[in-house]
């Protein structure tokens, strides 16, 4: 498997999950992807931890759903993988959000969480 392979499937391996979590409104779920100490800018102020994170996720309307495409991935050290991706979050009452995220996922006792998440809209 070549290395941008790799790194593509470690990171649909939390994308995937991420997304059932985003998808079924699942928010304590969704916020255990993530280090006790992620940096998350989501479209509103910046928070730290998962505590937070939580609660930008509850601020979510339900029937929110989220399709992403990886753009590009770098392995920028063993445990460390650096995301940018194209995400749509769609809703059933108002029009898709579409949305670039970059991303940090880090090896945490075995397993990857995202340590930085930060969303960007371009016109």
């Amino acid at each position: 498997m070549s290395t941008i392979a790799a790194e593509e499937e470690i990171l649909r391996r939390v994308l995937d999950r991420w997304k059932v979590s985003i998808d079924a409104h699942a928010l304590a779920e969704a916020a255990t992807l993530f280090t006790e100490d992620a940096i998350f800018q989501g479209l509103h102020p910046y928070t730290v931890g998962r505590p937070g994170i939580a609660e930008y996720y509850d601020s979510q309307p339900l029937g929110m759903v989220a399709d992403y495409k990886i753009l590009e991935t770098r392995r920028l050290t063993d445990a460390l993988i650096l995301g940018y991706l194209h995400v749509d979050f769609t809703f059933p009452d108002r029009p898709t959000v579409s949305v670039y995220l970059s991303l940090l996922v880090t090896l945490v006792d075995g397993d990857w969480s995202i340590g930085l998440y930060q969303v960007s809209r371009l016109p």
